[in-house]
């Protein structure tokens, strides 16, 4: 018997690899995570398949019907709502979240990124880790703020960049850390471990490093 469920709605507007790995985690007997829906800015969104093929309510929302940002972002609060998630995550969600929506889920809005953070915000992480030389490149998991990609960081994963890597081949190797992470960090909250702070996440009581939790392949 599952302990007290903890009640997820996923945001996506892709494939949603990530959202497979939190539906085979959640799946597990002591897992507390339930998703109870995946909403999509994008109805042919590969990743709505995946949530209908395991059973999980679907809905798509598209921002192009909306006059801006603020104006879809009101319907798809109200949308969430239904489902009255205590978390909400985002899952490869192409779309940069307004002020009033960050605010809404203060604290139980979680996204991952794929570098390590506070480095290459946004776009092309793993072409920019490449140009800069890097010698260490990976994925972070962290709560949402008004900062795009700025947000406390909860865990991230550290890979080394091997010498013929390209942006391929390295994106491939930090999907499999984020298929990793992510689980962790929802699970975290779901058991009442991880909660957002004033001066930043907290783990088990204790506020993290500001890198997050790190975990070295």
């Amino acid at each position: 018997m599952k302990p007290q469920t903890c009640d997820v709605v996923v945001l996506l507007s892709g494939t949603g690899s990530n959202l497979q790995a939190l539906i085979d985690d959640a799946q597990q007997a002591d897992n507390p995570v339930r998703i109870r829906a995946v909403i999509s800015n994008r109805a042919e969104a590969y990743g709505l398949q995946r949530a209908r093929d395991a059973g999980i309510d679907t809905r798509s929302l598209d921002h192009k019907a909306f006059e801006g940002r603020e104006a879809f972002d009101a319907a798809l609060i109200e949308l969430i709502d239904v489902f009255e998630p205590k978390l909400v995550v985002l899952a490869g969600f192409m779309r940069i979240l307004s002020a009033d929506f960050v605010r809404h889920y203060q604290g139980r809005l979680l996204n991952i990124h794929p570098s390590l953070l506070p480095k290459y915000k946004g776009l092309h992480t793993h072409q920019r880790a490449l140009e800069a030389g890097d010698t260490d490149h990976g994925c972070s998991v962290h709560f949402v703020t008004e900062e795009l990609d700025g947000g406390p960081l909860v865990v991230q994963a550290v890979i080394p960049v091997e010498l013929h890597d390209t942006p391929h081949s390295l994106a491939q190797r930090v999907h499999v850390r984020e298929h990793l992470i992510y689980p962790m960090a929802v699970r975290w909250f779901a058991e009442g471990r991880l909660s957002l702070g004033e001066e930043g996440a907290l783990l088990d009581g204790q506020l993290l490093a500001a890198c997050g939790h790190l975990i070295r392949n």
